[in-house]
């Protein structure tokens, strides 16, 4: 017995040593190591920016559909990844028919030395899903919104992404877009800007020609989600490098930096010179509206050009809000058609114009961003034509829209039978009676029926007599 435990240390502590022996390391698959360990550590940084999302949507809106918000972004997410898996990276990367959609690849069938990429690839899909999920939020039915959330991330967005991204007509043409300003947020705009017009805007947004005002219930929670999309995006952009490479990494992530703090300037300041205040959403905004439009350029533009780039998104997101909410009446409560969309479109044409390389503003002429434009073109077609025959097919069958006596409750209660904020059920959860002495009970009571007093009763049907 003796000999045998110093004999199973020794074969122990000799096993790294032979498993090593068998391994040849070389510089190449070190540096194959360190630059998958960076796609993933950006596609971490990319899910998180799910949180972010979820807590911009749910502080700009109002507290009774926070619980609703916070499922989508968890289905979306989720919902992306699977499905992704299964027939959207094969049409994203397949082997391409005609320049238009992957014909393989599907359940990662011949791709299972990608699994890296299609991890990174995946956080994106849902990214652009989850861009609609502002936008239609507080009145339409959960179940539509994940029948939407099907069709884009595994057929709509996909399709967009070969184009671009995977070998497909855009990419011949020479279209540039290294991140996705228009691959992700643009598309993910349209089917939102889309989605809403069969939708309509909430109950009381508009009454006549006026525009109403609904303020979210917590900004602080919104500063929050805005913060960690701003983190998630050195991943997003810095991530779409697809290697630690020292001469192109610390330059994407400079950009980013770059462009979204001159989006908060441009948004912050043009919001005081127009309304003589620091307007809180839209500074908030105008940090989103940065990014966006950096996106697309983030490796071709100089450091300089990217603040060019972030001002002028910002105060582009300013005039942008204001026109598809008193002009158009296009009921987006968090700005995602602004923010996404027009800033999407105008990070997109950035390039044609501050390219270092083919940029107009750099000698390049104008080829570029007429190619820039084309490709625009072709994706709102794309993207709104098949996301108006989804929707309509959506309402034809199971509707997509609550009933009033919902929307007005709230769609915390009417979608899941709960809610996300509690007063003395949350606090007091012994079934404590009105006539408990306890302090603080009586109060919480009267607040929770004076909460249940300001939501009107369904009106009774009349019988026949």
């Amino acid at each position: 017995m003796k000999k045998v435990i110093p004999l199973s240390l020794l074969a122990l502590f000799s096993f790294p040593v032979a498993a090593s022996a068998q391994t040849t390391v070389t510089a190449e698959s070190v540096l194959q190591s360190v630059d998958m360990a960076w796609v993933m550590i950006a596609a971490f940084l990319v899910f998180f920016m799910h949180a972010g999302f979820a807590m911009v949507e749910s502080g700009f809106t109002r507290s009774k559909n926070a619980l609703n918000i916070l499922m989508k972004n968890f289905m979306t997410m989720s919902i992306a990844a699977v499905l992704y898996f299964i027939v959207g990276y094969g049409i994203m990367f397949g082997t391409s028919g005609g320049g238009i959609i992957g014909i393989d690849g599907f359940l990662l069938s011949g791709q299972e030395d990608q699994i890296g990429f299609f991890v990174f690839q995946a956080v994106f899909a849902a990214t652009c899903a989850t861009i609609i999920s502002g936008a239609v939020a507080e009145r339409i039915k959960l179940g539509s919104y994940l029948l939407l959330t099907v069709v884009m991330t595994g057929f709509i967005y996909p399709v967009v992404g070969h184009w671009v991204w995977g070998g497909g007509w855009l990419a011949e043409l020479g279209f540039v877009d290294f991140a996705g300003s228009t691959v992700v947020h643009l598309t993910g705009a349209l089917g939102a800007v889309t989605a809403v017009l069969f939708l309509g805007p909430r109950i009381g947004k508009y009454s006549g020609r006026t525009v109403n005002v609904i303020p979210g219930h917590n900004i602080p929670l919104g500063a929050l989600g805005v913060f960690i999309l701003w983190f998630g995006w050195f991943g997003f952009n810095g991530g779409s490098t697809l290697a630690a490479d020292p001469s192109l990494v610390p330059s994407v992530i400079a950009t980013t930096l770059l462009s979204a703090s001159a989006g908060v300037l441009g948004s912050g300041f043009y919001s005081y010179a127009k309304f003589k205040r620091i307007d809180a959403s839209l500074t908030l905004n105008g940090a989103l509206a940065g990014l966006v439009g950096i996106t697309a350029g983030t490796a071709n533009v100089s450091l300089t050009g990217a603040i060019v780039i972030g001002l002028i998104a910002g105060v582009i997101l300013v005039e942008a809000v204001q026109f598809l909410d008193r002009v158009a009446r296009i009921d987006d409560p968090v700005g995602a058609i602004a923010v996404h969309g027009i800033c999407g479109i105008w990070g997109t044409l950035a390039v044609g114009l501050f390219a270092v390389e083919g940029g107009l503003l750099y000698g390049g002429g104008a080829s570029l961003l007429g190619i820039q434009a084309v490709g625009i073109l072709a994706v709102i077609a794309w993207t709104m034509v098949t996301t108006a025959a989804t929707v309509a097919v959506i309402k034809a069958t199971v509707g997509i829209r609550v009933s009033r006596q919902e929307e007005i409750s709230g769609l915390d209660f009417a979608e899941h039978g709960s809610q996300a904020y509690e007063s003395s059920r949350g606090i007091f959860n012994e079934n404590l009676d009105y006539g408990s002495k306890d302090f603080g009970v009586g109060l919480l009571h009267r607040l929770n029926d004076l909460q249940a007093e300001q939501v009107p009763e369904k009106p009774k049907e009349k019988t026949a007599q």
